[in-house]
This record gives C-alpha cells, sequence and structure tokens, in this order.
C-alpha cells in the first residue's frame, strides 16, 4: 500500500503530473474519470499567490470529487515559499507539491523550478523552510540533474528525504535535455534500490502505453507512476493501463462518442470555470489531440479552433461524430 503521510494511494497509484495551461480542472475531472489515483494542480507561482494575483489564485481551485490532489507552488525565496504554504494549507489539498522540475527559462532564470538543480544545499534548505512551515504532507517533483555532469539525484532523493518530504517524483530527464530524447528511468530504479530512501518514489517521462507502464514498473521498481503529456486529449490512458496490470489486456480505443463526449464535457466545463471568452479561447489548443489519427479531421480543427461561440463548436463536435461513428475512420496513430 502506497501512502503519502496519511494518504492511501491503493498498491500501485497512476497520478496526472501538473502541467501548466493543461491540469486544470476541467481536465482533472476526465482523468479522475478515468481511473487517475492522485492528481496535481497547474504549477502556481508562489509571488503570484502571495500577491493576490488572480490567475494564481484560481488555480488552488479543487473539488471533492479530485480528492486526493496535490497543490503544486514555485518559487525561490524561503520567505515566499512559507507565505504561500500558508495560503495553500487553507485551500485544503491532500499534498503540498514543491516544483523543482520545470525547465523553461522564464522560471529557471529565477533560480525556480529545474533551476534549483544548480544549487542542492539551497534546494535542500527551502525544502526544510516549507516542511517545517505547513501542517500538509509536502512532495517534491524534480529531474536527474541540470545536465549529464550534474545528475545528483540520488544525494537529492536522501537529502529531501532527511529534513521530511513524504514522497518524490522524478522525471527521467535533465533540464539541459527539457523534452528530448528518451527519459531514463535508471537511476529512478538506484533510488529504489537504496536501503536508506524508505518514501514513495513515483517515476515519470515517456510513459505513453500500458505496454511501457507496465515494463518500467517491473523494471525500475516504482512505487507508482506519474503520466503527463500522454494523458493531453487522451484520459482514457489511466483505465488502459489500469486494465492491463489487471488483465494483460490491451483495450481498444475509445470510441468516436466517448472522445466527442469527453471533449463536450471539457469545453462546457472550461466554460463554466474560466469563463465564456477564455473557457473558449483555452481550449482551442487541446481539440487536436482528442481527434488524433482521424483521417481529414483538420477540416474541422479550422472551425473548432475560429468559432468564438460554444452552440456552434457543439455543432461542429456533432458533426464529428456523425461522420466517424460510421467509418471510424481512425489510423494507427489516434490510439495513442
Amino acid at each position: 500500500m502506497v501512502k503519502i503521510g496519511n494518504v492511501d494511494l491503493g498498491d500501485f497509484p497512476l497520478l496526472l503530473a501538473p502541467m501548466e495551461d493543461v491540469s486544470d480542472p476541467p481536465f482533472r475531472a476526465l482523468c479522475k474519470e478515468q481511473g487517475c489515483d492522485m492528481m496535481y494542480t497547474e504549477f502556481i507561482s508562489v509571488e503570484g499567490l502571495i500577491r493576490d494575483a488572480s490567475k494564481s489564485v484560481q488555480k488552488l481551485d479543487i473539488y471533492d470529487e479530485e480528492r486526493p490532489i496535490g497543490i503544486q507552488i514555485f518559487g525561490a525565496e524561503i520567505d515566499s515559499m512559507r507565505r504561500a504554504a500558508e495560503i495553500v494549507e487553507e485551500a485544503q489539498p491532500e499534498v503540498l507539491d514543491i516544483n523543482y522540475g520545470c525547465p523553461v527559462k522564464k522560471v529557471v532564470c529565477k533560480m525556480a523550478g529545474a533551476g534549483i538543480l544548480q544549487d542542492i544545499d539551497r534546494m535542500v534548505k527551502l525544502t526544510d523552510a516549507i516542511v517545517k512551515s505547513t501542517n500538509l504532507p509536502v512532495t517534491v517533483k524534480t529531474r536527474l540533474g541540470w545536465d549529464d555532469n550534474t545528475k545528483y539525484i540520488e544525494e537529492v532523493a536522501e537529502r529531501l528525504q532527511d529534513v521530511g518530504i513524504k514522497a518524490l517524483s522524478i522525471h527521467g530527464r535533465t533540464r539541459k535535455q527539457m523534452y528530448k530524447g528518451e527519459a531514463d528511468w535508471t537511476l529512478i530504479g538506484k533510488i529504489k534500490e537504496n536501503p536508506r530512501v524508505h518514501i514513495p518514489i513515483f517515476g515519470n517521462g515517456d510513459i505513453d502505453s500500458p505496454q511501457k507502464a507496465a515494463l518500467y514498473r517491473d523494471r525500475y521498481g516504482v512505487d507508482g507512476i506519474m503520466i503527463g503529456r500522454a494523458t493531453i486529449g487522451y484520459p482514457w490512458i489511466f483505465r488502459e493501463i489500469k486494465h492491463y496490470f489487471k488483465t494483460g489486456e490491451i483495450l481498444p480505443p475509445p470510441t468516436i462518442h466517448e472522445r466527442v463526449a469527453a471533449c463536450k464535457q471539457h469545453l462546457l466545463h472550461s466554460i463554466e470555470w474560466k469563463g465564456e471568452k477564455l473557457g473558449i479561447l483555452e481550449m482551442r489548443r487541446h481539440y487536436t489531440n482528442y481527434f488524433r489519427g482521424y483521417q481529414h479531421i483538420k477540416v474541422y480543427r479550422k472551425e473548432l479552433v475560429t468559432l468564438d461561440n460554444p452552440r456552434d463548436i457543439l455543432g461542429v463536435l456533432d458533426q464529428i461524430e456523425e461522420r466517424y461513428s460510421n467509418s471510424e475512420a481512425l489510423t494507427s496513430s489516434a490510439s495513442a
């Protein structure tokens, strides 16, 4: 049984990675319905939180049906992180997660996110301060290191555990790699073999199929798997992995009816949460992913990304369902 503090996650949890502009409440609801065991908010700037910036504060929104859930924050200054931790605690998530993995330049240049991988002592000091400032279980998401010459993740795992974190999620790339190349889980496996490490270790990076999830679970001995990019437009990956773990069988891909229904739900919840204008605008990045691999889908996509009336958008989605429900004109790439 895997636990983060007192939070019971079952035998081998599947986690939704925190992703900016993706893992918001409308998308999290879909992932939860498909079997995700633990989810995280989009990462939240601590400076935005303590300034009461509306965009940052809105990301604190969590709903009972999403639980257990972690709120993830990023920052570089101890005082700001402490104050933000107090604000997060008021939102009552199950977990407070610290982002030490975001590779984006505007975050890294402030020594936040993966930037702090250049100063492990500072990372430990900052984590220690946050652990001591909150009653919530504190977890960390990070990368192997800054570059190939600084893969200090084994030391990081021990030292962060020593200051009190309750779980560690590791993306199997360095900051320099960004999201390129293949994720290397070898060091993640070594951490699991370390007798000093007793907190749950979650692996992240390149899990895009049930077969790969099973292979990496067995090969590296992780306590659970965190999935990011493979979930975008495809929340069904959670149910597919769980079914494969249980039966060894590959589920058929979702039907066009399921895809359209999920897309409609995502759209309507996005409008409800963000307002009509912003909800429609931010949904535009998702349409291609929901219908990836369907022949001639570009014709409909052009309409979906230009229309600004919910009724018109729903009408186009109905057209997509009608066109493909009989032929299921699906290429092999659409099933993943």
